[in-house]
């Protein structure tokens, strides 16, 4: 199977403020298509070439996990985003984040903490585990809690190409720009698939 860069569902300049054209551009742009374009050229010819890119993000290693997760995470990460989305969770989502970390805002700041404080390079997830509690995890360069068995519910990604040019070294600004942008539709039917 040959991927394919998808076409954003919103224009680049739609997450103006938060997230500016430029570095749209560039990170979906340019990044994810490397990443994207990378992939096609590691699996052609191997076992892997007809599979999902899901399924390649739960086999591969080296190399090939690294292109195939990036370009998991990404399109992952800029389709749970949307100009005017739902800004909070509702419904058993809302319940779930309430039991665990006490409020939606003492959730935010657990999971903006966890992404300033990454060292180096990577993501910070929410994830679902298979009895339903919910848990913020941080994940080194490509690293994606569907190789540790949770399912993946939101993300953030901290890579320096991320928010450097709207943000330079600001991470935690970035992270908290985000709140205006995450469509929380789009993450409760993540986790009702779950249910």
């Amino acid at each position: 199977m040959k991927f394919e860069l998808p076409a954003l569902p919103y224009p680049v300049n739609a997450l103006e403020p938060a997230m500016s054209a430029r570095t749209i551009e560039f990170h979906w742009g340019k990044h994810e298509a490397a990443y994207i374009n990378n992939l096609n050229s590691l699996i052609a010819g191997t076992p892997l070439e007809n599979d999902t890119l899901e399924e390649i993000v739960r086999k591969a290693e080296g190399p090939v996990y690294n292109n195939a997760a990036q370009a998991w995470n990404h399109i992952f990460f800029f389709f749970q985003l949307a100009p005017n989305g739902q800004k909070s969770p509702s419904g058993a989502l809302a319940k779930a984040i309430d039991d665990t970390y006490g409020s939606f805002d003492a959730f935010k700041e657990a999971f903006v903490k966890a992404g300033a404080t990454l060292f180096g390079s990577g993501w910070v997830w929410l994830s679902a585990r298979d009895d339903g509690s919910l848990e913020i995890s941080q994940g080194s360069n490509a690293l994606n809690p569907l190789k540790t068995g949770a399912t993946p519910l939101l993300t953030a990604d901290v890579w320096e190409h991320a928010y450097y040019l709207d943000y330079q070294n600001r991470r935690p600004d970035f992270l908290a720009g985000l709140w205006n942008l995450v469509d929380w539709r789009v993450i409760e039917k993540r986790y009702e698939d779950t249910l």
